[in-house]
């Protein structure tokens, strides 16, 4: 009799283990995020993962991407799926340099943040005077800039000889990063440039080459203008103007040279 009703009593625990649900492992931080690769390459993508712990109405993720430096290099803002995970890709752009970079992710606020890291190799560094992309000609001159874009695109460039910059004239339809490379003959910066965005200072990254110097600005979505500042700025004469000006000097030197043989005729 008691080893039956001992039985029946280890079958009704074993049935009712059963019926209960596992208890899955919760996530402890408001956020989490990681990298799919801990070491990239020239060109690779970067791919970012990551978790919130609950979900908020009407808030995305802003991912923030910084240099070994320390500037900010890239920006962008991602849904949230329904099961809490979010996926991002990145581009390792133009003027990249080897080094350590951190990713911070913020959800509705920097109490809702995280941070990683990833490195870029050796063979990350990409050419900076060659960025692929667009080319864009800076009113009043023979120039044409490359450049990359993200978030928006530029309207127009034109040179203040003045104050020795360049004002970028652009379009923007959300947070993004412009890399712009800028040649030496046109624009110098003997102390390092300063990149005002709609009149106000930010930082940015910056790659050099005995020729020109490779840019990468972050700017907010709804910025309207960014100013490179710089030392000199040299506008190349255009083909035609280069003539006239040549005519026109040819013409003063001929009617000096007539001026002074009638004054040794006079005499």
């Amino acid at each position: 009799m008691n080893t039956r009703l001992s039985a029946l009593a280890l079958s009704a625990v074993l049935v009712a283990g059963l019926g209960i649900s596992p208890i899955f492992a919760q996530l402890t931080t408001p956020i989490s995020v990681s990298t799919s690769m801990p070491v990239y390459g020239a060109g690779e993508t970067v791919v970012v993962t990551g978790e919130v712990r609950e979900l908020l109405s009407g808030y995305p993720v802003s991912i923030q991407v910084f240099a070994p430096n320390g500037n900010l290099v890239n920006v962008n803002q991602i849904n949230v799926e329904p099961d809490r995970t979010f996926t991002a890709e990145i581009s390792t752009g133009a003027g990249w340099k080897e080094g350590s970079y951190m990713i911070k992710v913020v959800y509705g606020g920097d109490a809702r943040s995280a941070e990683t890291t990833f490195e870029l190799g050796a063979s990350g560094i990409i050419t900076p005077s060659t960025p692929s992309g667009l080319t864009q000609r800076v009113e009043g001159t023979d120039f044409s800039l490359s450049y990359t874009i993200t978030g928006g695109s530029i309207v127009s460039i034109t040179p203040d000889v003045d104050a020795a910059s360049l004002i970028i004239e652009i379009d923007s339809t959300d947070d993004g990063v412009l890399t712009i490379t800028l040649p030496r003959a046109l624009i110098e910066a003997d102390n390092g440039f300063l990149v005002l965005v709609d009149g106000t200072q930010v930082e940015f990254d910056e790659s050099e080459t005995a020729t020109d110097s490779t840019l990468t600005i972050a700017f907010p979505n709804g910025a309207e203008t960014i100013e490179i500042i710089g030392t000199m700025v040299v506008p190349e004469f255009g083909t035609i103007a280069v003539l006239v000006l040549a005519a026109a000097i040819v013409s003063i030197i001929a009617v000096s040279a007539r001026s002074r043989l009638g004054i040794m005729r006079t005499y």
